[in-house]
C-alpha cells in the first residue's frame, strides 16, 4: 500500500496539470469562437464550401510541416514553438479587426474563419497527441473523461468571457484574452513535459520517420484506417448540422449581434451536454462496459436525432415557454456526444498505437481529413438542396451513414494492430 501512494501523488500532480492546460486551451479557442461565427454568418452559408477548400488546402499544407517538426526537433519545442506561434497570429490579427469597418465583414471574416479553424485542429490535436505520451492506456481511460471535462469547463467560460467583455473591450481586445490563455497553457505543458512519470520511454524526443508518414500510416494500418473513415463519417453528420443551422440563423435572425448571441448559446448548451457526459455516463462506460461501447453509442444517438429531423422538418418547437429549433436539438446532441464521449474513447485507444501514430497519424486525420469532409459535406449539401432534394431524404441519409459510423467505432476499437494495453499494477512493481 505504502509504496502505491508516491505513484499516486505523481499521477495527482500530472492529472491536474493536463487539466488546466486543457481549460485554458479551450478557454483560448470559445472566446475566439462566436466572433468568427459572426463574420462566418455575415458572409452566408453559402461561402462556407469556399471556406473549407481554403482551409483544406491550408490543411494539406501544413501537415508535411507539422510531420517534419515532430520528425526533428524534441516535443517540449515542438509544443512550445506551435502554442507561441498562434498566439502571436491572435496579435497580429488585431490592426486588422480595428479595421474592419474598412475592411469589411465578409472578407475578414473568410480570412478569419480558415485561421481560427487551423488554430482549433492543431493546437487541440497536438495536445491530445501529448496527452498520449503522459498516460498508459489503463490510466486513460480513468483520466481522460476528466481532462476533457476541464477543457468542457474552459469551453464555458470562454463564450461567456466574450459575452461580458466583448462590449466593454471590444473585439481587438478579445484577441489579447484569447492569446493570454493559450500561453497559460504553454506554461502547463511545458511543467508537465518536464516530469519523468510519461508513457514514452523518449523524454520528449524526436519522433522520427518520413515528413509524410502520417499520410501514409492512415491509408496502411487498420486502426488508423477506421477512425478515418469515423472521421469522415461523423464530421459529415457535424458538418451537415452546422450548414442547416447557418442557414437557420440567416432566416432567423436580423443582425450579427443576434446571431452571435444564438451562436454562443448553442455552444453554452453543447458543453454543459457534453460536460455532464464526461463527469457521469462517459467515465461509467469505459471502465465498466470497454472503449467499445463508447465509440458505438454516439453513433446510435445521431441516428436517433437524425430520425427526428427526418421526420420533423426545420420547425420550431415550444418547450415550456421557449422557441427551441429541432436543427439546434440535433447540433447540440450529436456535438455533445462527440466533445462528452467519442473523443475521450478515441484518445483513449491512440495511447495503445506507437508514438509515430500519435503525432502523425493522429494529426493528419484531425485536421487534413477532417476539412476534406467539411468540403465534401458542404458542396454536397448545397448542391443536393439546390436541386430540390428535401430535409427528410437528407435526415434518412444522413441516418445511415451514422449506423455505419456505430461500426467504424466497433471495428476501431477492436482493430488487431492495437498494441496490448499496459497494466499500471505490473508496469510499476516492474519498475
Amino acid at each position: 500500500m505504502n509504496e502505491r501512494r508516491p505513484f499516486a501523488r505523481d499521477e495527482a500532480r500530472s492529472l491536474t496539470l493536463s487539466v488546466i492546460a486543457f481549460f485554458f486551451v479551450m478557454t483560448s479557442y470559445y472566446v475566439l469562437r462566436p466572433v468568427r461565427d459572426q463574420l462566418a454568418g455575415a458572409a452566408g452559408s453559402q461561402s462556407l464550401p469556399q471556406f473549407y477548400a481554403i482551409v483544406f488546402v491550408v490543411m494539406l499544407a501544413l501537415t508535411p510541416v507539422f510531420g517534419w517538426l515532430v520528425s526533428r526537433f524534441p516535443r517540449k519545442l515542438v509544443i512550445g514553438s506551435s502554442y507561441v506561434f498562434f498566439a502571436a497570429s491572435m496579435l497580429a490579427f488585431i490592426p486588422a479587426f480595428v479595421a474592419q469597418d474598412r475592411i469589411g465583414a465578409v472578407a475578414l471574416g473568410r480570412i478569419f474563419f480558415v485561421w481560427v479553424s487551423v488554430f482549433n485542429l492543431f493546437v487541440v490535436s497536438l495536445f491530445w497527441s501529448f496527452m498520449a505520451d503522459v498516460y498508459r492506456s489503463q490510466q486513460a481511460r480513468l483520466m481522460f473523461p476528466f481532462i476533457a471535462a476541464g477543457g468542457m469547463a474552459g469551453a464555458l467560460l470562454g463564450p461567456l468571457l466574450t459575452r461580458l467583455l466583448v462590449q466593454r473591450l471590444g473585439v481587438p481586445a478579445m484577441l489579447v484574452v484569447s492569446a493570454a490563455f493559450l500561453l497559460l497553457a504553454l506554461g502547463a505543458l511545458l511543467a508537465l513535459s518536464a516530469r519523468r512519470d510519461l508513457n514514452d520511454e523518449s523524454e520528449g524526443a524526436p519522433v522520427g520517420g518520413s515528413i509524410l508518414q502520417g499520410a501514409k500510416a492512415a491509408f496502411s494500418q487498420p486502426f488508423l484506417r477506421y477512425m478515418l473513415v469515423l472521421m469522415l463519417l461523423g464530421d459529415g453528420i457535424a458538418t451537415m448540422g452546422y450548414t442547416l443551422m447557418a442557414d437557420y440563423t440567416k432566416g432567423h435572425f436580423a443582425d450579427n449581434a443576434a446571431r452571435t448571441a444564438f451562436y454562443a448559446d448553442l455552444d453554452l448548451w453543447t458543453n454543459c451536454f457534453g460536460a455532464l457526459l464526461q463527469l457521469t455516463l462517459t467515465p461509467l462506460i469505459m471502465r465498466g462496459l470497454g472503449v467499445v461501447w463508447a465509440m458505438v453509442l454516439p453513433a446510435l444517438v445521431n441516428m436517433v436525432l437524425l430520425l427526428g429531423l427526418s421526420v420533423l422538418g426545420l420547425i420550431d418547437l415550444h418547450v415550456f415557454g421557449w422557441t427551441v429549433p429541432v436543427i439546434a436539438i440535433v447540433l447540440v446532441g450529436s456535438r455533445g456526444m462527440t466533445y462528452g464521449m467519442t473523443k475521450p474513447a478515441s484518445d483513449a485507444l491512440y495511447t495503445r498505437t506507437p508514438r509515430e501514430v500519435r503525432y502523425k497519424g493522429k494529426n493528419f486525420i484531425e485536421t487534413a481529413v477532417w476539412r476534406f469532409g467539411d468540403l465534401v459535406v458542404t458542396s454536397g449539401l448545397v448542391a443536393i438542396r439546390g436541386a430540390g432534394v428535401g430535409i427528410t431524404a437528407i435526415g434518412l441519409t444522413a441516418a445511415g451513414l451514422a449506423c455505419v459510423a456505430a461500426e467504424m467505432g466497433r471495428r476501431a476499437a477492436k482493430s488487431p494492430d492495437l498494441l496490448p494495453e499496459q497494466r499500471d499494477d505490473a508496469t510499476r512493481s516492474s519498475s
